[in-house]
């Protein structure tokens, strides 16, 4: 059967109505007051910019909020994380758009029309799925655990350019634009992935049947670098998250996944001396941003932590299934994990324009499945996903609700969506040459 397809004005539209039943209504900010020359430079560009406020409709099951400094956390309440299955977080960033750029505004609203359609959502399942709201953004200093403040506060400074001039470009490789919101925009985004970290890690100490978290969020982050953004990403959220992890929950071991197409290469970066956060990328060979090779083990007291695997192109799903048994698994066994977070790409699915591996929402499926069990059996079920890449709307929306169908231990509904007939053989002896050597690097 072909993947379900929706007309562009029924995305628009159907997206737009879902992310108007979603008012975010944030706490005020005290932004710090940092010197930097940071994007002091002329470089900045004039271009369109068409997006809308974010708004939302208040929920029972979701009171939660973080401060980044580990004092008055806010999670659900007691009785709302007992009987949890999913906990999610939604900061749709609306106001960060540029005209036919790939990372759009319409992507978590997407998500979200996806999710109520195929009844993932409180509305339907009550207290199995949890959204969070009412979460801060993140503080400066959660920012500053990665990124420099140099960084931080000369993008700050530049939203007054980008108010006058609607769109300016930051970074040049995506490229990586920013509008007068981006700031504000993508401190949310952190605070979201923070907030959910606070909510799982309460959970583990309340239930046995963990509830997973998922960041439906934007800018992505896993590209952005310590010292400044890159490949759409802005502030690095996941590796914000990791630091917090550590930083306020004393989580000192974290291991986190990245099975975006392309390489995290701001999340190798930040963490490439660091023994005790493992990071792991799978990404397509070749592809931007030309990082991420087998001979990447990370440094000094880092070495060994850091794990990268090219595929070649056309690997699928056979791939997938195949890394994760020989090579994520024992990994993760023998760095014994307090937490897994993970770099949700969904920009190697198949029918994704930015690249040409050919995983399917059974792959997507079989992924989420397998990383909740894994964090189940190694960190008592703490886990975070975190939205990356993915911009083929109707994949990135159904394989993320189908990875919520794995959360619940429903089964998958993939074969709705997937249309094997476009799908052509992998490269399997490539694929096996791959994995025999990072095997043997990693002394897997």
């Amino acid at each position: 059967m072909d993947l379900l397809a929706l007309s562009p004005s029924s995305v628009a539209g159907n997206a737009l109505f879902c992310v108007r039943k979603h008012l975010c209504q944030w706490r005020n900010y005290t932004r710090g007051n940092l010197d930097a020359n940071f994007l002091s430079n002329k470089n900045f560009q004039k271009g369109s910019r068409k997006g809308r406020g974010c708004f939302s409709k208040k929920r029972d099951a979701s009171i939660s909020c973080s401060n980044g400094t580990g004092q008055d956390l806010y999670v659900p309440a007691n009785d709302k994380l007992i009987g949890a299955r999913v906990i999610y977080a939604v900061a749709p960033a609306m106001g960060h758009n540029q005209e036919s750029h790939p990372e759009s505004h319409l992507r978590v609203p997407s998500i979200l029309n996806a999710l109520q359609k195929m009844e993932l959502t409180p509305e339907f399942r009550g207290s199995e799925i949890i959204e969070l709201q009412n979460f801060k953004p993140a503080s400066v200093d959660d920012i500053a655990s990665i990124h420099s403040r140099t960084y931080v506060s000369g993008l700050e400074k530049a939203m007054d350019e980008a108010s006058q001039q609607d769109i300016i470009y930051i970074e040049g490789t995506g490229p990586t634009y920013a509008t007068a919101s981006t700031f504000q925009e993508s401190l949310i985004a952190a605070g979201a992935g923070i907030s959910l970290v606070d909510s799982v890690v309460a959970a583990s100490k309340k239930s046995q049947d963990q509830p997973i978290g998922f960041a439906l969020i934007r800018p992505p982050g896993h590209h952005a670098i310590p010292k400044g953004p890159m490949g759409f990403c802005v502030f690095g959220n996941v590796a914000i998250a990791a630091r917090y992890a550590q930083r306020v929950h004393g989580l000192k071991r974290v291991f986190i996944i990245d099975f975006d197409v392309h390489h995290g290469n701001g999340t190798n970066d930040a963490f490439y001396e660091d023994p005790d956060i493992f990071f792991l990328s799978t990404h397509q060979d070749g592809s931007y941003p030309g990082t991420g090779k087998f001979d990447e083990v990370g440094q000094g007291d880092g070495e060994g932590t850091t794990l990268n695997l090219p595929l070649p192109g056309g690997s699928g799903d056979i791939a997938m299934r195949t890394v994760f048994d020989e090579v994520i698994v024992p990994c993760a066994q023998r760095f014994k994990p307090d937490i897994i977070l993970v770099s949700a790409g969904y920009d190697a699915h198949v029918l994704d324009p930015l690249a040409s591996l050919q995983f399917t929402t059974g792959t997507y499926y079989m992924l989420a499945s397998n990383i909740q069990q894994l964090a189940k059996d190694l960190c008592g079920g703490r886990c975070v996903f975190f939205l990356e890449g993915g911009y083929n709307l109707d994949s990135l929306s159904y394989s993320i609700a189908d990875s919520f169908r794995a959360f619940l231990g429903e089964p998958s509904l993939a074969s709705q969506f997937d249309n094997p007939a476009i799908l052509y053989e992998e490269p399997v002896k490539r694929l096996e040459q791959a994995i025999k050597r990072v095997k043997h690097i990693h002394s897997l």
